[in-house]
């Protein structure tokens, strides 16, 4: 059975949203969704990520404090630039941040964070992913962003994934 539905939550979403979008109970409908919630999965599984391990659950509850608290903290801090600073003034950078985090799901989830992070963005993964090209608003002192995303973010996704 695990070969013909690799993702039961998968095909259950997709079946759902097939429903939805389609308004319809009809039984060709349903037949229809049921049979594309079975195929997209088995067409898809290569592209999905590898199979999550969270090896401390209360490590990422930690990391989730932590980075709402830094999402407020780094959008007041883009807002008073924008609305107090000329453009001169503002110091806008590519930062390559070497990385110890191999996981591809912490990988996944620092984008994530780095992305959501007002004032900055994830630009480019390194091929061997031993560094990354982060883009950054306004940045005074590119060492202590560096030393800063790995010590609140990498240390905790590692302790998470890779511990």
């Amino acid at each position: 059975m695990r070969r013909l539905i690799p993702s039961p939550p998968l095909t259950i979403a997709l079946w759902v949203v097939w429903l939805l979008l389609n308004q319809s109970l009809h039984p060709a409908t349903m037949l229809l969704g049921a049979l594309l919630a079975v195929v997209v999965p088995l067409l898809t599984k290569g592209l999905r990520p590898a199979t999550v391990r969270m090896r401390r659950p209360l490590a990422a509850l930690r990391l989730l404090r932590l980075v709402m608290a830094d999402l407020l903290v780094s959008a007041l801090g883009v807002a008073r630039a924008l609305l107090t600073r000329r453009t001169p003034q503002i110091h806008s950078a590519f930062v390559r941040v070497p990385l110890d985090l191999r996981d591809p799901n912490g990988l996944a989830v620092l984008a994530m964070i780095l992305c959501l992070t007002p004032g900055t963005a994830w630009a480019e993964l390194a091929v061997d992913r031993s560094q990354l090209l982060l883009h950054v608003f306004d940045v005074d002192d590119e060492s202590d962003l560096i030393e800063r995303i790995k010590l609140r973010y990498e240390t905790v996704l590692m302790e998470i994934f890779e511990s």
